[in-house]
């Protein structure tokens, strides 16, 4: 069997919405961790850092999963493959939801970031290999609008289920949802091996020709300036939200559920800008731009809940907005023979990258002696400078299959 080349704009359609189905359990289940933190630490006794440990335990541990899935991704067939981590991944969100105490905890997150973290490459992967470069803006922005949609629906219900029943709850019912994802992918998914038509790639070969691409070399250090952007400012949102600007438990679901979906009806549209006016010009306004709502989430006077709304809106909106033509940069930046090799790499050097500054955030702010917290703006001015630099890595990009436009690289 070969691959459906090329497939259909039905086809085309759901497997893209299957894709989207994929990765919004998989992003929720990242996600639910950061506005639990003030329950994770009031329950378990932690503090600001520890908590930090924990997001950073995923995202490490999927750091390390992605530099080991570069050796043998290429060699099998990418339906096969992704059914399996799914499966693997939804066992190991349960465990999270069975977790007894902080420890346990901490080594289930760690084994959802093994199989999650390949997870989100492997479908950029799929993504790229099946829609042509000139609509795969628009392709990206269906699929990354399961952040949205996480973050518009699956962030609220989820701490909604945890103050009703408990945040074990949570992570049972994503691993409950991964079981429907796993049965649709199983029966909309087709065989994807035209990457092996010209025969699998030896373990190392395939790795060494990856990492010998200068190319590569720049779109992996704008994935990882990508993720610290934000990394140094999201896993401590809420916590900061709740003591320095006055927000109460039940005003936190409010800003995921305004922010998600504002995103969640922003996310296409900035998939039709990035294909209409170019990837790399699209990307640079939005990551210039994204400065502003970060700089103020750090920077927020305690405030009403409307003036809250809109910052953290506003940061939703550009932060996830300019993912779109991101992605659509870096997977354009691989060697087609060499994408999923590329993008397993890529998605450890993105989880590295999170997991870096999520500690780094940990670290910068503390807190006075009314449990205020201090100097999250320091974590909010790295992140902008992460986010320039990433602007300067993306023009010195070469994109393949850009024959024309704004986005042509010689």
């Amino acid at each position: 069997m070969t691959d459906p080349s090329p497939l259909s704009s039905t086809r085309e359609r759901w497997l893209l919405l299957t894709v989207a189905g994929i990765q919004f359990t998989h992003i929720l289940d990242f996600m639910i961790v950061m506005p639990l933190g003030p329950q994770f630490t009031r329950l378990f006794g932690i503090s600001d850092a520890q908590f930090g440990l924990l997001v950073s335990a995923y995202t490490l541990s999927a750091g390390a999963s992605g530099l080991l899935a570069a050796t043998y991704v290429d060699r099998f067939d990418r339906r096969t493959l992704l059914l399996w981590l799914y499966g693997l991944f939804a066992l190991a969100t349960l465990a999270c939801g069975l977790a007894p105490g902080y420890g346990f905890l901490m080594g289930a997150r760690i084994a959802a970031g093994v199989f999650g973290g390949v997870l989100s490459a492997l479908a950029q992967t799929i993504v790229a290999d099946v829609v042509p470069f000139e609509r795969r803006g628009r392709a990206m922005g269906i699929v990354m609008s399961a952040f949205s949609f996480s973050t518009v629906a699956g962030v609220p219900l989820g701490l909604w289920l945890a103050g009703w029943a408990g945040w074990h709850a949570t992570f049972i019912a994503i691993a409950m949802l991964c079981a429907v994802c796993l049965a649709g992918a199983s029966l909309t998914l087709p065989p994807l091996r035209g990457h092996l038509r010209a025969g699998p790639p030896t373990v190392w070969r395939g790795l060494v020709s990856a990492l010998a691409e200068r190319n590569h070399w720049r779109a992996f250090a704008m994935s990882a300036l990508m993720m610290f952007t934000g990394f140094t400012v999201i896993p401590f949102i809420t916590i900061y939200m709740q003591a320095n600007v006055g927000l109460g438990d039940a005003d936190i679901p409010m800003l995921y559920l305004v922010g998600g979906a504002v995103t969640l009806l922003t996310a296409r549209w900035f998939g039709r800008l990035t294909d209409r006016h170019g990837k790399v010009p699209t990307f640079s306004r939005l990551a210039l731009l994204v400065a502003l709502p970060l700089m103020a989430t750090t920077l927020l006077p305690p405030a009403p809940l409307w003036v809250a709304l809109v910052v953290s809106t506003g940061f939703f909106v550009l932060m996830s907005g300019r993912m779109i033509p991101g992605m659509a940069i870096i997977t354009s930046a691989a060697e087609p023979r060499l994408r999923g090799t590329f993008m397993a790499l890529n998605a450890a050097v993105q989880s590295a990258a999170m997991g870096l500054a999520s500690l780094v955030g940990g670290l910068i702010i503390v807190r006075d002696a009314a449990g205020r917290v201090e100097h999250y703006w320091v974590a909010g001015l790295i992140g902008v400078a992460a986010s320039c630099a990433s602007v300067a890595v993306a023009r010195r990009l070469r994109l393949h299959g850009a024959q024309q436009g704004p986005d042509r690289r010689s």
